[in-house]
């Protein structure tokens, strides 16, 4: 077998060296262009409510669509990328039906942008049980303070300055809940009151009488399980 001259082991080094560095350099480029090319797909397909499988097949209510404009003080389209809970609320405004209280949220719209005017909810129900969808549920709403960012929240009318809710509005609920629970795969505990975020007393007459709010959370439960995938 012929030796190698020192100069023919030298330019052999060299190709070496060189092919290893070409080398390199496509694979960066490859990866770096990978990472662009991801990035660029994560921006135009953004990430979805995080949606656990789910156990129960529960039947959606009926309830009456009207979003309400996007706007910075009512439905700011801040997309809503998990759902880790499900807040009650009550509207503190007695006899009120459930279209003035969204068309409240709506005339959000008009005001100067601020903190005060910041308020909103992704549904109302109504003293007849009635159910209006303000925001869509991939979409975050300004009713429940720092759990706005992975909660839906529910709007309540009442008749009364107490807060109790009417037999029609509390049927509603319960159904709209479990509804919302067998969605997102959550449990009693996942379902508060604005009060359990805040200390604010809302919804009044369930934070003044919390064996009512633990039956209607039972209930709910209850309400989901009938409806479970064999």
């Amino acid at each position: 077998m012929k030796k190698w001259t020192k100069k023919q082991k030298e330019e052999f080094k060299n190709r070496v060296i060189i092919v290893s560095a070409i080398t390199l350099i496509a694979i960066l480029t490859f990866t770096g262009g990978l990472t662009v090319y991801q990035k660029i797909m994560r921006s135009a397909n953004p990430p979805v409510p995080t949606v656990k499988p789910a156990n129960y097949a529960v039947p959606k209510p009926e309830m009456q669509e009207k979003l309400l404009t996007v706007n910075p003080n009512s439905r700011p389209g801040i997309a809503l990328k998990q759902v880790h809970g499900i807040v009650i609320h009550y509207t503190a405004n007695p006899g009120t039906d459930a279209m003035a209280n969204r068309n409240y949220f709506e005339n959000r719209k008009d005001l100067e942008e601020s903190v005060r005017n910041k308020v909103s909810s992704h549904f109302v129900v109504g003293l007849d049980g009635k159910i209006i969808q303000c925001i869509p549920l991939d979409e975050i709403a300004y009713a429940s303070n720092d759990r706005n960012q992975d909660t839906i929240s529910i709007e309540c009318c009442h008749l009364e300055k107490s807060g109790k809710f009417t037999q029609e509005t509390r049927a509603s609920v319960v159904r709209l809940a479990a509804w919302l629970c067998g969605k997102y795969a959550l449990q009693k505990k996942d379902i508060i009151r604005h009060y359990d975020v805040t200390g604010k007393m809302c919804p009044r007459y369930y934070v003044k009488h919390p064996k009512k709010w633990a039956a209607m959370q039972t209930e709910i439960v209850k309400e989901m399980k009938k409806y479970k995938i064999k």
